[in-house]
């Protein structure tokens, strides 16, 4: 068993915390003649493996094989062993972040409206029991009636997917309200 130098054990759990375990870029000031012998050993002992470069992932690159390919360093599981990081525990990992990745695409953070703008306004009244006319509305926000409709129709309706309904109520006539969702 070869004992780990400091330099072997940096590039080693650094590339344990990175995707794919590559273990590139290598330490700031490993460089050279220096970078190409601690390499050379971590290779002959199975702790790293010089496999392709995924240029359109981006790997950082190794060394150049030619025809613009090239090769990129990835720690093995004799490498994470060496420096006492179980591999299970590697791989689990990695499939959380790539899940936690995912589900933070897949649903977008819903907009939230600002205080003391025209459009919190109109949401307030709207959500108020009574609710509220097109000449409320109005009167209140100084807006032109295409301009109300157009912000409740797009804006609360399709921006932030609130449920707002009309009703035609005697007197007051068309009555906008935001129903609470259940």
């Amino acid at each position: 068993m070869h004992k780990l130098t400091d330099t072997q054990s940096k590039i080693l759990t650094a590339g344990a915390q990175r995707p794919r375990n590559l273990a590139l870029p290598l330490p700031k000031g490993l460089v050279g003649a220096a970078a190409k012998m601690a390499v050379g050993k971590m290779i002959d002992c199975g702790w790293l493996l010089e496999v392709e470069a995924n240029i359109r992932r981006s790997d950082p690159l190794w060394r150049e094989t030619g025809d613009g390919l090239g090769t990129t360093l990835v720690v093995t599981d004799e490498g994470l062993l060496a420096v006492g990081i179980d591999p299970v525990v590697v791989q689990t990992m990695a499939a959380i972040r790539v899940k936690a990745r995912a589900g933070a695409q897949a649903e977008p953070k819903a907009p939230v409206p600002r205080r003391g703008t025209k459009q919190a306004l109109l949401i307030s009244m709207l959500q108020a029991p009574e609710g509220a006319t097109l000449a409320e509305i109005t009167a209140a926000t100084q807006w032109q009636s295409h301009t109300a409709r157009a912000v409740i129709s797009s804006t609360l309706r399709k921006k932030l997917g609130l449920c707002v309904t009309s009703a035609k109520e005697g007197s007051r006539g068309m009555v906008y309200r935001i129903n609470p969702v259940v």
